[in-house]
């Protein structure tokens, strides 16, 4: 299907959107039986395609950046918008790593036999048409698109007015690593309107072609998302990130995994929001995290015990427990013990990523089991809560749900599963 035009008024970008999404569950359809080598050799195409054209999406990304700091965009979201050679050089190393992964369609999963003689496997099958929703975000063009593709589902793409120009050219590569393979262009679509409307149109299904939503962006898109929509989601609200330093923590290590965990990228969702510290190491752990957040440019808020410790601390406030900053800011408190780590985590995090700085294998193994997050880590920055260093190649998002979909989103993650059943004339009596 071609693109979809900039219609007005509302009745024809309905009538667009749905067209659109016919389109796309008749490619789904297509896709579900791609042979692996047709999608590997797409995906392959689309990541020589974005080497080729790297100069193009850098200066497209250029006039994004520009015209998104004139409008005043926070720090954060240009991050996440600023796409550099080193950057588009990893988006299509990232889709060639997908094009290499195991077909997930098709897996036999289990295959078990009935006293009756019948024979059942549970066999993976792709869900069949998935909707992204974006901000700023112009890498997940590619990252969505390949996941999509390479689990044999179709993708409606909708970025935001933020990234505009980068995703349109970076969606025209897939477009041609599509045509090369002799798949469908449909296959990855984008919504090429800024409308909102658009977004409410995914939202209720697109007349049941959608089959799942994935949003991507600030807090406020993915609770519209959450609240509105008439399919399954897949998301994650916040990214309320801890690290516990626990008593039998060595410092050294510490240092590196909670500047890492906090000052690498800080308008990532991994990134570390809050830190807690065990009351009974603070004599000798405290001064010198702190130092070192601030010499690598962080602000502290703290609470009293770690305001005494150095007076460059902000005061915290009850809300910061609760803020995910996506900025150079920390919230640190003393805890007692494990069990006060335990309860903080508890009350105020959000069931993203969590790790335990110790030495004390029976420590973390009880973080590891009693933390209800989709990650748990020991003794790692939580920078790597990332489809790509999971060895995933790269991520739709990080879902913190507990249905179907866990942590990051991979091909995996993207399928469900069939039954399927071999007799020989039996019936049921």
């Amino acid at each position: 299907m071609s693109a979809l035009e900039l219609v007005e008024p509302a009745d024809d970008l309905h009538a667009a959107m749905a067209r659109l999404g016919r389109a796309a569950r008749a490619a789904a359809g297509r896709l579900a039986l791609a042979p692996a080598q047709a999608k590997a050799d797409a995906l392959r195409v689309a990541a020589a395609a974005l080497r080729a054209r790297a100069g193009e999406i850098e200066a497209a990304n250029a006039e994004d950046y520009a015209a998104a700091t004139a409008r005043g965009t926070t720090g954060s979201f240009l991050d996440r918008l600023s796409l550099d050679a080193r950057r588009i050089e990893a988006m299509a190393r990232g889709v060639e790593e997908v094009a290499a992964l195991p077909d997930p369609v098709g897996r036999m999963l289990a295959r078990f036999e009935r006293p009756n003689g019948l024979v059942i496997e549970r066999v993976s099958a792709p869900i069949g048409v998935i909707g992204i929703i974006y901000e700023s975000r112009p890498a997940v063009t590619a990252d969505a698109g390949a996941l999509c593709l390479k689990s044999g589902n179709a993708a409606i793409l909708r970025g935001g007015s933020e990234s505009w120009r980068s995703s349109a050219l970076i969606h025209a590569c897939l477009v041609e690593g599509l045509r090369a393979a002799g798949l469908p262009e449909a296959a990855i679509s984008r919504v090429p309107t800024t409308d909102r409307a658009a977004v409410g149109e995914m939202l209720t299904g697109l007349g049941g072609t959608i089959d799942v939503i994935v949003p991507r962006g600030g807090k406020s898109l993915v609770a519209r998302v959450e609240r509105e929509a008439r399919v399954p989601v897949f998301a994650h609200l916040e990214g309320l990130v801890h690290v516990f330093i626990d008593r039998d923590a060595d410092l050294e290590k510490a240092k590196a995994i909670v500047v890492n965990a906090k000052m690498r990228r800080t308008g990532v969702c991994g990134a570390a929001e809050t830190l807690l510290v065990d009351r009974a190491c603070a004599a000798t752990h405290l001064k010198p995290l702190l130092a070192a957040l601030i010499a690598a440019g962080c602000e502290i808020r703290g609470d009293e015990a770690v305001q005494a410790a150095d007076p460059r601390v902000n005061p915290a406030q009850e809300e910061d427990w609760r803020t995910e900053y996506l900025d150079a800011v920390l919230s640190v408190k003393l805890v007692d013990g494990l069990e006060g780590a335990l309860a903080h985590i508890a009350a105020f995090g959000s069931h993203h990523t969590d790790c335990v700085v110790t030495e004390n294998a029976a420590t973390a193994a009880r973080f590891l089991n009693e933390v209800d997050s989709a990650i748990v880590m020991h003794n790692a920055s939580t920078q790597f809560a990332d489809g790509g260093e999971f060895g995933f190649g790269a991520e739709i998002g990080i879902a913190t749900g507990r249905l179907h979909a866990r942590g990051p989103v991979g091909v995996e993650q993207l399928t469900t599963f069939k039954y399927r059943v071999h007799g020989d004339g039996q019936t049921r009596p």
